[in-house]
């Protein structure tokens, strides 16, 4: 909840974060950020961080969906994963982010799962995550993780950042039929959506309201660690 206080402070509607990935090794950059290498406690704290910065109107947004559990050579990763150890290991915390915390966005991963591309795969963005387990918020990729817009749209990712991006290789996605055009207007929508309801919560403290907010979050940061 201080984490969500903030980023109204600071004008930010949608944090990154959290880091759902499950710590594999030790010399993984990222396992600062990530909670555990238990796939279900991953789950009950990514939850518990989901609710608390979403009480304070900012969206929070699990990254990296999925499986993006190193650092090195993470654009041109390959990761070939059972089906079991998808959904018993890799799966939980993401799920739980969406079906326990109700989170409002998701980042797609740089990395492919079992040779399709995180951010171009349906299966994964579309029947996983949307038709299975419910999520009907925004995919947001990781900065640069679109490599082929039109298909990325296709899949179920929705926005491509950092953005803007160009627009011509989204409409001959269109031309050629690898895009629908009912895909864009989805995903447009689902964009839409995510505005209004940032729209409905956000607000701005005032100079008084942001030093007690600084006094208050500092202490939580200190009582935490």
């Amino acid at each position: 909840q201080a984490l969500g206080e903030e980023c109204l402070e600071e004008k930010v509607s949608v944090l990154l974060g959290p880091g759902a990935n499950i710590k594999r090794s030790p010399l993984c950059g990222r396992n600062f950020e990530y909670f555990s290498e238990d796939p279900y406690l991953a789950g009950k704290i990514g939850t518990a961080f989901v609710k608390g910065v979403q009480s304070a109107g900012v969206s929070a947004c699990p990254k990296h969906f999925a499986c993006n559990n190193q650092e090195t050579n993470r654009g041109g990763l390959d990761e070939a994963i059972s089906a079991r150890a998808l959904e018993e290991i890799y799966f939980p915390g993401f799920r739980a982010c969406v079906q326990e915390g109700r989170v409002k966005t998701v980042m797609s991963a740089y990395n492919s799962i079992n040779g399709v591309p995180c951010t171009e795969n349906k299966w994964l963005l579309t029947e996983k995550l949307r038709e299975e387990w419910g999520f009907d918020g925004v995919v947001v990729s990781d900065w640069g993780a679109v490599y082929h817009p039109g298909k990325a749209l296709a899949a179920g990712n929705d926005l491509a950042m950092p953005g803007p991006l160009p627009w011509e290789p989204v409409a001959e996605a269109i031309c050629s039929g690898e895009l629908q055009e009912s895909e864009l207007n989805l995903a447009a929508a689902r964009i839409l959506k995510l505005i209004e309801w940032i729209d409905g919560h956000f607000s701005t403290a005032s100079d008084i309201e942001v030093q007690k907010l600084r006094e208050e979050t500092d202490r939580v940061a200190y009582q935490a660690a």
